[in-house]
């Protein structure tokens, strides 16, 4: 039967119907798995805002046990209480990672400063890692600079016998207070041994510190091993206020006395590691973390209680909603990040040792705060498809992702594994008034901005187990 002109309209309309219904449905199915992914972050936020284990946690590790230098006795409660609260939160495998960490000790310390006729003793924290004065008494006049532009230019004979007060101030300009820390950050680093290569006697800087009060911040520092290692030491800004004050009308005179020295011999420490094994591929690794230790100041509480939490949480919160991730989830709480990063160096070697398949590591090691971002340390495209997901995490506060942060402890995976690194990026306007000091406590945590960064890293990391990086 001879077909006319009218038949072949009608087949090309039907057919072009038909294929514009196939093209709504593919665009359809195209969509539907970040609307499924949109409810499933909107599932794990309510896990985890209403029945989060995150902030009692956090209070049974600072009240309980409360700062923890790694090689320390508290350090060694600190294994203890990850390895009972990783169990507790469901992980399906828990085990304890050897590493040999060097243990540094505070002890008495105190510094008097004379800008009239008497000494007054001010508050003072002796830096990470610095040496003592042997138990004797350090006196000797302060000689004040701004930074070590200043320094360079004073001669030998300016410098010999005196303690140097390297008086930098933590630029308030930097939005995001990280870059502020790292300008300045290398007057704690580098300053002692600088100044003894003068012949100085002592060093005192002015805290790494955003904040208008007087809490002096302690922190690493490191020595040239072929320069004499002097004691070095830490204001608070109001006291660093006045010590500048006092330099600029005439002189001022110290007396310092540190018993904190580095023991001898290395300590027999742990990471604490747990994980959910994967469903469909068990030997990809996808690596969360914060560091257990802290400074012996404070309770560590932010810096990085919170980030040991949030990982144990985000085991908890899969466990809870019956999560069963393609990938094997593993959360890592590191030892001795502060002081030496053996906990790092650790979990790499161990890595390397077992040809293990990492497909990322996470670090939360920025605060407690409310989340901002997640940096992204990767390949543009690896980095390319995280962001095509951004929309998904607006709703909770998140929206940055371009920088390029991962964190100390997960480094060393990144450098030998070349696998690609992430950290969050919570608000950073109050982290450095806590830093790093006595003031870094319990009581400066908010619960729901707690909670909010276990929430963005559960989420980030059901993304990447879902949908890979690749």
């Amino acid at each position: 039967m001879p077909v006319s002109i009218l038949d072949c309209a009608h087949f090309y309309y039907f057919y072009k119907m038909k294929q514009g219904i196939l093209t709504v449905l593919a665009i359809g199915l195209a969509y539907s798995s970040p609307a499924q992914d949109s409810l499933m972050f909107r599932k794990i936020s309510n896990e985890i805002m209403l029945h989060s284990t995150c902030y009692e946690n956090l209070r049974v590790l600072c009240k309980t046990v409360g700062h923890r230098i790694s090689g320390s006795p508290a350090a060694a409660k600190a294994v203890t209480w990850g390895e009972k609260a990783m169990k507790a939160a469901g992980a399906e495998k828990v085990w304890l990672q050897a590493a040999d960490v060097p243990y540094w000790y505070r002890g008495k310390e105190s510094l008097y400063l004379k800008t009239g006729k008497e000494y007054k003793k001010v508050d003072a924290l002796s830096l990470g890692n610095s040496e003592g004065t042997c138990g004797k008494l350090l006196e000797a006049p302060i000689i004040m600079v701004h930074n070590f532009d200043e320094f360079k230019a004073l001669p030998e004979s300016a410098v010999k016998g005196k303690i140097v007060f390297f008086n930098y101030r933590f630029r308030q300009d930097f939005i995001f207070t990280f870059e502020g820390y790292g300008d300045a950050v290398k007057y704690r680093g580098g300053s002692p041994s600088a100044a003894a290569a003068k012949g100085a006697v002592g060093v005192i800087i002015r805290s790494m510190s955003t904040g208008t009060d007087d809490f002096p911040h302690t922190g690493g520092t490191h020595y040239v091993d072929s320069i004499k290692k002097i004691p070095a030491m830490a204001l608070g800004n109001t006291t660093s206020d006045m010590l500048e004050q006092a330099c600029q009308k005439g002189k001022v005179m110290a007396k310092l006395t540190s018993e904190c020295h580095m023991m001898p011999d290395a300590v027999h420490s742990y990471n604490v590691i747990g994980e959910i094994k994967g469903t469909e591929t068990p030997e990809r690794i996808i690596t969360i973390g914060g560091h257990l230790d802290s400074w012996d100041v404070g309770e560590g509480a932010h810096d990085d209680g919170a980030g040991c939490v949030q990982s144990i949480e985000v085991i908890r919160a899969f466990k809870a909603m019956g999560l069963k991730p393609k990938c094997t989830i593993r959360a890592v709480l590191f030892m001795n990040e502060e002081n030496g990063q053996k906990g790092g160096q650790a979990y790499a070697d161990s890595a390397m040792a077992h040809h293990e398949n990492h497909v990322i590591a996470i670090e939360t090691d920025a605060g407690g705060f409310t989340p901002r971002g997640i940096g992204l340390v990767m390949s543009q495209a690896q980095k390319d498809k995280i962001t095509s997901y951004k929309n998904l995490f607006l709703p909770y506060g998140v929206y940055d992702f371009s920088r390029e942060e991962g964190g100390s402890d997960i480094d060393p995976i990144g450098k030998k594994l070349k696998v690609p690194l992430a950290g969050l990026v919570p608000d950073s306007q109050r982290y450095f008034d806590l830093h790093h000091t006595n003031n870094d406590v319990f009581e400066r945590v908010n619960h729901r901005e707690l909670n909010l960064g276990a929430v963005v890293m559960a989420q980030f990391i059901y993304l990447v187990s879902e949908q890979g990086l690749d």
